[in-house]
């Protein structure tokens, strides 16, 4: 489904998502983040996340969501692609007490902060701030780095997998 400048491919389906209402909230939430250009988001498998994973991150496990944000050459143009897990997205939906529509919409903000250039694993918390900022303004629950944080400290719903950030220099082909 194509929104504007975002493009929202449905390969796995997600309880209560809709490719139009994605569409819009990806506009707002890029809007938001400072994110300009194209942005491909594929909801998919975690099958496929695991070989996402492992190809551009060199971990062979699945995860929630990864970015790829465009070669700085095509940046102005195209702010990269977001894939992320749609059951992955509805079980921990489920562990978090929210709907699987917040959670995806947690996704696509992280996986956008991340196309803006934010990287909570070396930014002292910058993004953190950042989402949970934008979380407010979105009306969305917990955010994906708050979460991985009290995860870190050995308190994250049983069953929960942590974010899985950025892909590495590599360009993805998410199609």
């Amino acid at each position: 489904m194509f929104h504007g400048r975002i493009v929202i491919i449905v390969k796995k389906r997600v309880a209560g998502v809709s490719e139009e209402a994605m569409g819009r909230f990806v506009v707002r939430a890029a809007r938001l983040a400072g994110v300009s250009g194209k942005v491909n988001v594929l909801l998919t498998s975690s099958r496929e996340l695991q070989s996402l994973n492992q190809r551009f991150r060199g971990k062979d496990a699945p995860t929630d969501v990864l970015s790829f944000p465009a070669a700085a050459t095509l940046a102005e143009r195209f702010a990269g692609d977001i894939a992320i897990s749609a059951e992955l997205a509805a079980c921990n939906s489920k562990k978090l007490g929210h709907s699987a529509v917040d959670e995806v919409k947690i996704l696509v903000l992280h996986g956008l902060l991340h196309l803006a250039g934010y990287d909570h694993e070396q930014d002292q918390g910058t993004m953190a701030r950042k989402e949970q900022r934008l979380r407010k303004l979105l009306g969305l629950p917990v955010a994906l780095i708050e979460r991985s944080q009290t995860a870190s400290n050995g308190t994250m719903a049983k069953g929960q997998v942590k974010s899985g950030g950025r892909g590495r220099s590599k360009r993805a082909k998410v199609r």
